[in-house]
């Protein structure tokens, strides 16, 4: 009931205004023209050549997504032998700043691939590898590849390997509402279901090392009292360990335990808790379950979000009357209590960048739900999307480049969708991950591999 209670607090409307809004996509960064060519095929069953184009597609689909970043992934006539004779005068000629070459042939059942990468104005080969991919590895594999070339030419990490958890309540039975956490690929590929509680799965989190995941469960309890059992609902905290499979409960305390985020080295939660009477924010050490206060205030304080140092947390609160976002020193109670959100009648769900220097937040505005970006002071609001749907639940890839977000679609008086879509940071769409997969919420990234 305190939860029920704190979300219909939340939406009680107040309208505000926030100045200088940018527009949706005004910033636009220099791109590097980047060729990803046909490969060179030798010995090749038709099933083999098969493969190979897939491989070729997934490497080049990949990098559509950092379109923001290169030119149209393009690719030459088939048959030019530019593994072995790349000609990079010729791409000189084009403006091509990398030009990336593959050979690919017969490997028993699978494929056995060599692929490089060249710095067309240094002439400089800077990237070459090896590998064999089979059908069942093909889409890691082909993932892999293309994060070796990204970081080849960008010298830093793609998203390519990372995955997205999410819930979605496609499982559901008339009245009998579930909602269970999935994971997929980044690019929507690859779903699968991790959960099975046939219960309400909240807010779903990745540890740093991407072993598990965090996430609040609506669970029946037992309650005994004067020899009378009674079952009673609770918002229990939990994990779930991707490599055995298995559940552990780490917060159960009466009332909500929610709303939890990993601290940077896996060992610590920040969380909200109501079982004093007011939902407040919390620091747990997850071994020994110590708790450490952080806020202690009237209002209801919920959803936090955390700087990788650890110096700075933003959340909602109540504070002002209706849920807005403030920021706050988190290594003491109370210290440095700063609101920074004044767009729209409420707020929800503000999430810090990698760099910890922007937050994404949803707000609504013109009777909808829209995805707004700001500084961590406060300053320079930009607006995301306008007249896309609804948009709620917006989560930074783990590079910075991305958002991933829900997007809900009336379709009719009784049916509506929710999906899941990708924009780049400055708010151009990308794509939608999700399709017929009921409605779907609270998207999260992992971390990205090592």
């Amino acid at each position: 009931m305190k939860f029920i209670l704190l979300l219909a607090m939340f939406f009680n409307f107040s309208l505000y205004a926030q100045d200088a809004v940018i527009a949706v996509g005004q910033a636009e960064a220099d791109k590097d023209k980047l060729v990803i060519d046909d490969a060179e095929l030798k010995n090749l069953s038709v099933t083999q050549k098969s493969l190979a184009a897939e491989f070729l597609d997934i490497l080049r689909n990949d990098f559509v997504f950092y379109k923001h970043k290169f030119n149209a992934v393009e690719y030459s006539q088939k048959g030019q032998n530019s593994f072995s004779s790349p000609q990079l005068e010729k791409w000189a000629g084009g403006g091509v700043t990398y030009f990336v070459a593959s050979s690919i042939s017969g490997s028993g059942a699978d494929i056995s691939a060599s692929i490089k990468v060249w710095s067309v104005s240094t002439k400089k080969n800077i990237l070459s590898q090896s590998f064999t991919i089979s059908q069942s590895s093909l889409r890691s594999q082909g993932h892999r590849v293309a994060d070796q070339v990204y970081r080849s030419m960008t010298g830093k990490p793609s998203i390519f390997n990372s995955k997205i958890v999410f819930v979605s309540d496609r499982t559901s039975r008339t009245k009998d509402i579930e909602k269970e956490v999935y994971i997929m690929d980044f690019d929507g590929r690859r779903v699968e279901k991790l959960t099975n509680f046939h219960s309400i799965v909240i807010g779903p989190s990745v540890s740093p090392d991407n072993s598990k995941i965090m996430f609040s469960l609506i669970a029946s309890h037992k309650d005994v009292t004067r020899a009378r059992v009674r079952t009673i609902k609770n918002i229990d905290l939990m994990t779930y360990d991707i490599g055995s499979k298995r559940f552990s409960t780490i917060s159960g305390k009466p009332g909500i335990n929610s709303g939890a985020t990993w601290s940077a080295d896996g060992g610590s939660a920040y969380l909200t808790l109501s079982y004093g009477g007011n939902a407040d924010i919390y620091e747990m050490n997850i071994g020994s379950q110590k708790l450490r206060k952080i806020t202690s205030n009237y209002a209801e304080d919920v959803d936090p979000s955390v700087t990788r140092d650890g110096s700075l947390m933003t959340f909602l609160s109540s504070r002002a009357g209706k849920a807005h976002i403030y920021t706050m020193d988190p290594r003491e109670t109370e210290k440095e209590v700063k609101r920074i959100s004044f767009v729209g009648q409420f707020n929800a769900t503000p999430r810090f960048s990698p760099d910890g220097k922007e937050i994404v937040f949803t707000s609504w505005v013109d009777n909808g739900f829209d995805l707004y970006k700001l500084d961590a002071a406060g300053n320079n609001l930009s607006r995301l999307t306008k007249d896309f749907g609804s948009n709620e639940d917006p989560s930074f890839s783990p590079d910075g480049e991305f958002i991933v977000f829900t997007s809900k679609r009336i379709l009719s008086r009784s049916k509506a969708v929710q999906d899941v879509y990708i924009m780049n940071r400055e708010g151009e769409v990308l794509g939608q991950l999700t399709q017929d997969f009921g409605r779907c919420f609270s998207p999260a990234w992992s971390n990205l591999p090592k």
